[in-house]
């Protein structure tokens, strides 16, 4: 009876830590952003990225520390927490490279397009100035 309440609380205990912990990075981050007051914030996403990667890995290595020593509910709790965090892991990452794709076709069709008015103002200039160096024909 007492090694199952004993797994409980620990199961409970080492949630409770990661949970507080990644709301500690968290926080930290929202007010590096708020500090910042709208500037960019340079590598934010690599915080998180790196918090939650830490946090899985941690959480699975408990997690198989647990099953070792006999504590299934420790040992369930952390390999839940491992999985939900590199879920959230990868709905980070992808949501960031979504964003940074995004970011760059835009990039790349403004470049095209001051590029083709650039050319078209070029042109003009060419037909204009090309006019303008002719002599005048008598009428």
């Amino acid at each position: 009876m007492a090694k199952w309440i004993f797994d409980v609380g620990l199961a409970v205990l080492l949630a409770g830590l990661e949970v507080v912990a990644l709301l500690a990075v968290w926080f930290v981050g929202a007010m590096e952003r708020w500090a910042a007051k709208g500037a960019p914030v340079p590598d934010r996403m690599g915080r998180d990225v790196l918090a939650l990667s830490v946090a899985a890995v941690s959480s699975a290595s408990i997690g198989y520390g647990c099953s070792l020593a006999a504590l299934p509910v420790a040992c369930v709790s952390q390999a839940v927490m491992a999985v939900l965090l590199t879920l959230l892991l990868f709905l980070g990452v992808g949501t960031e490279c979504s964003r940074r794709i995004g970011r760059e076709r835009r990039r790349r069709r403004l470049r095209r397009e001051r590029l083709r008015w650039h050319e078209s103002q070029r042109d003009d200039s060419r037909r204009t100035s090309a006019r303008g160096r002719q002599p005048r024909q008598p009428r």
